[in-house]
């Protein structure tokens, strides 16, 4: 393992390994062993204004998408033949273009092998659901940021762009399945013998409640860590030997890797992030063992 940069700070716990970096994802992405790493799971800068503590989020667009390339010719060189990228990329009603931007930049180093719509909150019809899902009432559940506008909707959702070598990456689709709400179908098909199916690409991952951003989520731009959690377990548990996350914020990706016993490089360019990293998955670790 000497092959690796040195980091700013290595946990250890039992055979998984967690390595974080205090420095810009590009510089440190370039010096990893080749097809070292197995999935990254990350969440860039998307560019719209966002006020972060280190970085300036406002580039010239072409500009933008020309260190997108860059970032991610580093990330596919490292990349597994039989890996993943899980990108997560949102917008915003007065610039709808961005996430697809991004995925154009990746195109000529990776293959969209999957587009993932990740619903933060949803509303559900009573009428609609069927009897069978035994609502009492209409349903409305997650968590938004209310958009005041008489031209756009509330946005509840984000992209997250699964990309691969070739396309050809197997995936574990049972390990993020849901139950049949028909079990006749369990005898029908003869796919379903395990109970479950396919998710498909809508998956409802809600923020957790907090009571204060400021102490609790002071990143401005951070996802829950079931997220990665379910995307590691789409790509494959037992295929995970590394799993990365170049631009880290508060360590969801971290945290989820604690979680599933799985070695991590984490690198981010702001210390204070950087250091609330740390201490989540330290205490992911806490809590796990």
């Amino acid at each position: 393992m000497s092959r690796f940069p040195k980091p700013h700070t290595e946990l250890q716990s039992g055979r998984a390994t967690f390595r974080f970096y205090l420095a810009d994802c590009v510089d440190v992405l370039g010096t990893l062993p080749v097809s070292s790493v197995d999935a990254i799971v990350t969440s860039p800068p998307y560019n719209l204004g966002i006020r972060y503590r280190s970085y300036d989020d406002t580039m010239p667009r072409e500009e933008y998408l020309a260190w997108t390339r860059r970032w991610v010719h580093e990330a596919a060189g490292a990349l597994s033949a039989h890996g993943s990228l899980f990108l997560n990329v949102g917008a915003k009603p007065t610039d709808p273009w961005i996430a697809m931007d991004v995925a154009q930049a990746v195109r000529g180093e990776l293959s969209l092998q999957n587009t993932i719509h990740w619903v933060k909150s949803i509303a559900i019809e009573k009428a609609l659901a069927g009897a069978r899902a035994g609502l009492a009432g209409d349903l409305a559940v997650g968590h938004y940021k209310p958009i005041n506008s008489r031209r756009f909707l509330h946005d509840c959702h984000e992209f997250v762009f699964h990309f691969s070598p070739d396309a050809h990456t197997p995936l574990d689709r049972q390990a993020v399945g849901v139950k049949y709400q028909d079990q006749s179908n369990v005898s029908r098909w003869r796919t379903a013998g395990s109970g479950v199916r396919c998710r498909g690409n809508t998956w409802f991952i809600p923020y957790e409640t907090i009571q204060s951003r400021e102490k609790e989520r002071p990143h401005p731009a951070t996802f829950p860590p079931k997220l990665p959690e379910m995307c590691l377990r789409l790509h494959g548990l037992e295929r995970l030997k590394l799993v990365a996350d170049p631009f880290m914020g508060l360590g969801s990706t971290a945290v989820a890797c604690a979680q599933l016993n799985v070695s991590f490089i984490g690198i981010e360019m702001d210390e204070s992030y950087l250091l609330d990293a740390i201490e989540r998955t330290r205490a992911a670790l806490v809590q796990r063992d």
